[in-house]
């Protein structure tokens, strides 16, 4: 069962839409594990949050029929909403093995779908990014119809499902899929520079940091992984599988993520003109941003440094005057890296963060405020084997970056130490910071 313990981790940070139930697993992690009648709240709960999100977008870009710039870090907006209700009724709906679980065959033939349109607009395994910008979409009404049309489906099967994990697979794997896209809905509302009603503004505001001394972890053997579903129930997404023993050496972790007055440093001693800081595929990802942006900072700030030490940093269309004891936000990985060589720090491993986050909660270790980038490539655990859905692990092995934590914009049932996030290097416009270990 994944029901490893979660210290160090954040209070219930989710916004406030979110109700809580039965001994607060709506809210928890241990949902993994949940039944049917949890599991169909979650599902309501979800839609209601993407609706939510997505009437920002709605209001701000309605007038204009949802166009916006093609970026390669976003989705159509229209089309990340279509997308979530297509998935679910791929998964559920439309799958005639949806009770086999792990064990359904992905190739198998689907039905119909409610939609007739649906496979050439929404299926994102067939339908490349750039094209998406040029897609004959439903209005925006037809897609909000269509999502209540599928979560009713899929609401009803579950009523009839069995209790099993397989049975309840694919509906669990819909829940988090959702929650993911929903956190992208917010990612894509910095980009485009889109305003948040109040409630959705401070639940995503980065929280002012104590400022501890970094934590020093002992040698030990840890066992990474979850443990196979098969053996002990629950949820778990397959690169997180499967359980091995790995041999950590002692380490000293910052006992939070690097702060604005940290990086603030870093600028101040030009450390965005000292080739010396950065990989060679860093300084040239640098050199080309810093053609179009003039780039000096981390993503959306507009002041960092000089005289006064002020960061001033665009957030969801405002900008905002970041605390020093704040954690850097915006970063990409090989903005963390140069600042870890600059200080004469390194990033963690994913296996030491992992550590850390669950033996170092009482001695200072926390963590759930920025995605925190780790110094591992995503590689598969030994052992692994793709899931079903064949696209969310194997195709980015070897090229993205590993982060772990959580953002103030991850559902909190979606906050685990165990779980793996992991983007290509370049990634800025995620809720992304890091910390660092001595050398």
């Amino acid at each position: 069962m994944a029901s490893d313990a979660l210290p160090g981790s954040s209070p219930n940070t989710s916004p406030p839409s979110s109700p809580v139930t039965a001994g607060g697993l709506l809210d928890s992690p241990l949902i993994r594990s949940a039944g049917a009648d949890v599991l169909s709240l979650a599902l309501m709960d979800a839609r209601n949050h993407t609706l939510r999100l997505f009437g920002h977008f709605q209001q701000a870009l309605e007038a204009v029929d949802f166009v916006v710039p093609q970026l390669p870090v976003i989705n159509p907006p229209l089309w990340e909403l279509g997308h979530v209700g297509w998935f679910q009724e791929w998964w559920i709906g439309r799958n005639m093995q949806r009770a086999r679980g792990v064990l359904c065959d992905p190739a198998h033939a689907r039905l119909a779908s409610i939609e007739p349109g649906a496979d050439q607009w929404w299926d994102s395994a067939h339908v490349p990014h750039s094209q998406r910008w040029a897609l004959d979409l439903p209005v925006v009404a037809n897609c909000r119809a269509y999502l209540l049309d599928t979560l009713e489906s899929t609401l009803e099967l579950l009523d009839r499902a069995g209790d099993d994990d397989n049975a309840l697979y694919f509906y669990r794997l819909c829940l988090f899929h959702e929650d993911m896209h929903a956190e992208a809905l917010s990612y894509t509302a910095q980009t485009l520079g889109l305003p948040l009603d109040k409630a959705l503004l401070e639940a995503f505001a980065p929280p002012a940091m104590t400022l501890r001394e970094p934590v020093l972890v002992p040698a030990t053997v840890w066992k990474q992984g979850l443990p196979d579903p098969a053996m002990s129930g629950g949820f778990v997404f397959d690169n997180e599988r499967t359980r091995h023993e790995v041999p950590v050496p002692a380490f000293e972790i910052d006992a939070q993520p690097v702060s604005w007055a940290q990086f603030v440093e870093f600028v101040d001693d030009g450390g965005y003109d000292r080739r010396e800081f950065w990989q060679a595929p860093g300084w040239d990802w640098l050199q080309g941003v810093s053609q179009t942006e003039g780039r000096r900072g981390p993503r959306y700030v507009e002041q960092i440094g000089g005289g006064s030490g002020a960061v001033l940093q665009t957030r969801f269309g405002k900008t905002m005057r970041m605390l020093g004891n704040q954690p850097v936000m915006h970063v990409s990985w090989w903005e963390a890296d140069a600042w870890c060589c600059w200080a004469g720090r390194r990033l963690p491993a994913e296996v030491e963060w992992e550590v850390a986050a669950h033996t170092a909660a009482r001695r200072g270790f926390v963590w759930g405020a920025v995605w925190e980038w780790t110094g591992t490539t995503f590689r598969p655990y030994p052992g692994f084997t793709p899931d079903p859905y064949l696209d969310y692990s194997q195709p980015w092995f070897g090229t993205h970056k590993v982060l772990r934590g959580a953002s103030l914009a991850t559902r909190a049932r979606m906050r685990h130490a165990g779980y793996r996030n992991f983007y290509l290097p370049e990634r800025d416009d995620v809720f992304c910071g890091f910390r660092s270990c001595a050398l």
